[in-house]
């Protein structure tokens, strides 16, 4: 039989969750009524006089091409990340799960880059791929690619593309080995004895006590996309060429602190905070039905 703790003291509980509370009303209910407010106003370039517009700024929006653009390659940046972050994450784990000798350094040297801030990496690859100092922008040159990311706007959306894949795989590659290691052995070991084939194994078994994992992983990469990308794609592209890497919390702080239209810069952030708000209900409405526990 289990001891319970009992607290006879009624403010006890409000008191330890307070922290947590003011750390919420702080640094999320706050920001986001502010941004509210002013993305319902409009100011000028210095913030000296502003005016109530209601919801001008938000028809502007979508009235913008410009936006509507942003919208779209959000849209394909964050499904490119989360969908080759999580199979290279998947493939490799499944890999590491194999490993027994050197098994240790293995999953080492697959966490490393994890340890890598947003926007070095974007530095580390900017090197690599610069088109006059780069060393594997001068291998593809060689090989017949005339590559310029600075000029070709899918080129430089394959370049944050590629860069934001490889910083998000070590994070998706911990969770799904943790998540097979958790799987008990007897399970695969009675199925290969059954005749089951290898891929046969993972797809019936494997696959289906992973999904928990990867329904948070699904989650936590769209919000990655939308936002912790923000350093790479200011330190590799700056929302260039022509609007090509722009994507919306890029577009935020490119009008917002660069163009000085902060109703503008208001109004997107309150969009991009109701998209992913839709999207994670979408997700834990919809997708988790698929998902057995």
């Amino acid at each position: 039989m289990q001891k319970r703790s009992l607290f006879t003291n009624k403010l006890l509980p409000y008191l330890l969750v307070a922290p947590q509370i003011t750390i919420t009303i702080v640094f999320f209910f706050w920001p986001a009524s502010v941004a509210m407010y002013q993305s319902m106003e409009s100011q000028n370039p210095f913030g000296l006089q502003s005016r109530f517009v209601w919801f001008d700024n938000f028809v502007d929006l979508f009235k913008s091409p410009n936006y509507l653009q942003s919208f779209w390659v959000t849209a394909v940046f964050s499904a490119a990340v989360a969908i080759f972050s999580l199979l290279i994450g998947l493939y490799l784990a499944v890999q590491a799960d194999r490993v027994v000798r050197w098994g240790v350094v293995y999953n080492t040297l697959l966490i490393w880059p994890y340890a890598v801030a947003s926007a070095v990496a974007g530095v580390l690859w900017l090197f690599l791929f610069n088109p006059t100092l780069g060393v594997l922008a001068y291998g593809l040159r060689q090989m017949g690619v005339d590559w310029n990311y600075l000029l070709d706007g899918n080129q430089a959306l394959g370049l944050v593309t590629m860069i934001a894949t490889w910083h998000r795989i070590p994070y998706n590659f911990l969770f799904f080995l943790a998540g097979l290691q958790s799987i008990p052995r007897g399970l695969v070991e009675a199925a290969s004895i059954d005749g089951a084939g290898l891929f046969r194994r993972f797809w019936d078994i494997v696959f289906p006590l992973l999904m928990p994992t990867t329904f948070f992983l699904i989650v936590v990469d769209m919000v990655y996309a939308f936002f912790d990308t923000f350093a790479i794609i200011h330190q590799v592209t700056q929302g260039g060429p022509a609007g090509a890497t722009n994507i919306l919390v890029y577009k935020v702080y490119a009008d917002g602190f660069l163009g000085m239209n902060i109703g503008s810069s208001a109004a997107q952030s309150v969009v991009l905070m109701v998209i992913v708000i839709g999207l994670t209900v979408i997700q834990f409405r919809y997708i988790e039905r698929k998902v057995h526990y």
